[in-house]
């Protein structure tokens, strides 16, 4: 096994895996990719047996073969080195040779055929998202994925497609991130799809792949045990988690509270100014709702105290609410939207962010009890 390849191009491709990789493992293997050489192109596959990853890069092959080596390591000596292309070859003894103008490393590699299998997908059943959808729908809902492996139903974002419109939520019992857009693509979707889990890991690696560029991306589902993606020439296959989903709509708020309309901009500012009060004990913000002015304030008995007040409209009688300031912070950062919407309902009910312009997406927060309360 013998090829040249761009560097840069090598490197990318190699990067691209690292998050797949196992970083602790008792499989060795499982910290290696498999590097595929032939017919002038070097195919790159990753797994950690719950998702896999299939590549293909240009590259100019003299002698076709395959072996495994570390992506890690492999990663770090592709960063360091300096030039343009590099030089690749696998000896007999399954140790390779890698080397750019004056810098040569030699390092051991597995043999590939220890390799788990990563299934090639074929190409029946795929439906087609724009990138940038797909990837706004994660960025609104990531945040709020579960990290508790007691609720393994919460370890990933709930995707479903129904009359033209897909889907995504995620909660971790304190909050709720919803959003829900038009696909994209009218001919892409003729029938209605059943909700899977797709787990964070998954998740990850998806938004990755929606962030290279591009402007679609193709998905289908494998009874309903993986989800598949392709686009260009990279393959990703996520395995789902078989577990229930809860009824989210339950807690959905259907009465109205005090509606603040208020700039996306200062009141990101204003709850990051309380945020620096936060400890790992501590994470609350106090708002206050009166005389036409938004009262923020935080208490941190370990740190100190802080204040802030923002004019605002609102509708509704005036009342004081303790939330998480981080829980905040996160669902309006992935407004985009000048003019948001407070919603609040007091000590007992949930708050509800959302754009008020666009209702495509909305995260509920619970409130929580402040320490002079």
């Amino acid at each position: 096994m013998e090829f040249s390849m761009d560097r840069n191009l090598f490197l990318a491709g190699v990067q691209r895996t690292l998050g797949i990789v196992e970083r602790k493992t008792t499989i060795p293997i499982l910290n290696n990719i498999l590097l595929s050489a032939g017919d002038n192109k070097i195919r790159m596959v990753a797994t950690d047996r719950e998702i896999g990853l299939i590549a293909d890069y240009e590259a100019t092959v003299k002698v076709p073969g395959k072996i495994t080596v570390a992506a890690r390591k492999l990663s770090e000596m592709l960063r360091e080195i300096e030039g343009d292309v590099i030089d690749f070859k696998k000896l007999d003894n399954n140790w390779v040779n890698i080397t750019c103008d004056k810098v040569a490393y030699r390092i051991p590699g597995i043999p590939a055929d220890d390799y788990p299998e990563v299934v090639e997908e074929a190409d029946e059943g795929f439906f087609r998202m724009k990138s940038d959808i797909f990837k706004e729908m994660i960025g609104k809902t990531m945040f709020a994925i579960s990290t508790d492996e007691m609720r393994p139903g919460l370890n990933g974002v709930y995707f479903e497609c129904k009359r033209g419109k897909v889907g995504m939520v995620a909660t971790d019992g304190h909050r709720l991130s919803i959003v829900s857009m038009d696909i994209g693509d009218e001919d892409s979707i003729h029938e209605d799809m059943e909700g899977i889990i797709i787990p964070r890991k998954g998740v990850s690696e998806i938004r990755k792949l929606v962030e290279d560029g591009g402007d679609y991306i193709e998905m289908a589902i494998r009874d309903r045990r993986a989800c598949v993606f392709k686009k260009d020439s990279t393959i990703l296959r996520v395995m789902l988690i078989d577990a229930e989903y809860p009824d989210y709509k339950k807690v959905m708020p259907k009465d109205d509270g005090t509606d603040i309309q208020i700039n996306r901009d200062k009141m990101l500012r204003s709850l990051k100014r309380m945020s620096v009060m936060s400890s790992e004990r501590f994470s609350g913000v106090k708002i206050e709702v009166a005389g036409g002015k938004l009262l923020l304030s935080s208490i941190n008995p370990d740190v100190g105290e802080a204040k802030d007040e923002i004019d605002i409209s609102y509708q509704g009688e005036n009342m004081t609410v303790g939330y998480n300031v981080r829980y905040l912070i996160d669902a309006i950062d992935v407004i985009h939207e000048d003019t948001i919407s407070l919603m609040m309902r007091g000590k007992e009910g949930p708050g509800v962010i959302q754009p008020t312009e666009n209702k495509n997406y909305m995260c509920i927060v619970m409130p929580i009890k402040l320490r002079e309360e």
